[in-house]
């Protein structure tokens, strides 16, 4: 099966490539050697076969994604290089202790950190730079509801389905 990944830049410090996943194409970002930013995009120029072995890290990220996306457990995380103020960068901390297939509302999640104010923490966790990954799909709102996901709530719904199917097998 051909790569689903594609190198689309590459610098002295940051290679960009696009990732063809179930859900739509995602453009990441690697500098310095971990990865900074993953996101949802509508178009990603010269979107062909191969390319991204040009940096382990790359590579990592696409078996990563890989294994997500077929329903597989995936293994560690690449190395991830978040940006963010302090704040910000504790939410996305506290995002990664989410296990799979579960949620927690942002009222919990405030909880977690020592923090009073949801919204807040709504704000840090909409700013995520590295979807999935860091999964901030995994926050819903109170009494369970679906809510705030940039990438669309039909998304945000299909990733926390195949992570309960992964935790079923």
């Amino acid at each position: 099966m051909p790569s689903r990944c594609a190198m689309i830049s590459l610098s002295a410090h940051t290679v960009s490539f696009c990732y063809r996943s179930p859900l739509g194409v995602l453009r990441a970002e690697i500098e310095d050697g971990a990865l900074s930013a993953l996101r949802f995009v509508d178009v990603c120029p010269s979107l062909g076969d191969g390319g991204s072995s040009a940096l382990p890290v790359a590579q990592q990220l696409c078996n990563w994604l890989d294994d997500y996306f077929r329903g597989k457990r995936p293994a560690a995380l690449p190395p991830l290089s978040l940006g963010g103020t302090p704040f910000q960068r504790s939410v996305w901390n506290e995002l990664l202790q989410i296990p799979y297939g579960q949620t927690v509302t942002y009222g919990e999640l405030a909880r977690r950190i020592g923090c009073r104010s949801a919204q807040a923490v709504g704000q840090a966790v909409g700013r995520n730079p590295v979807v999935i990954l860091v999964p901030c799909h995994r926050v819903v709102g109170a009494h369970g509801r679906l809510t705030g996901y940039a990438y669309g709530l039909n998304r945000k719904q299909q990733l926390l389905q195949l992570e309960k199917n992964i935790i079923g097998k």
